[in-house]
């Protein structure tokens, strides 16, 4: 009988330590989630924050090249005339 005993209690620690090593692993895994959540967020954030820069950015190439900057002249023009355009065409939108 006391071999059955010292198996049952062998596996009864066994089963403990893997009960607690479940939970641990559970615990960990929540952090690892939160952790996660975080880094998409900041991902999210700085995305948006790249693409306010990057219109920032062109907004200020054409500003600077209006002002007479032999930099982005053609890419001013272009911008012109796609707005150009844009309000003829919504102009004839308006018209029919």
């Amino acid at each position: 009988m006391s071999v059955i005993a010292e198996i049952i209690d062998t596996l009864e620690y066994k089963v403990e330590k893997l009960f607690e090593k479940s939970k641990g692993l559970e615990k960990n895994n929540q952090e690892l989630q939160l952790e996660l959540a975080r880094a998409v967020q900041i991902i999210q954030k700085q995305s948006e924050e790249m693409e306010a820069l990057k219109k920032q950015y062109e907004t200020l190439k054409i500003a600077n090249s209006l002002l007479g900057s032999d930099n982005n002249k053609r890419e001013t023009k272009l911008k012109i005339n796609s707005l150009i355009r844009e309000i003829d065409y919504c102009i004839a939108q308006l018209s029919d």
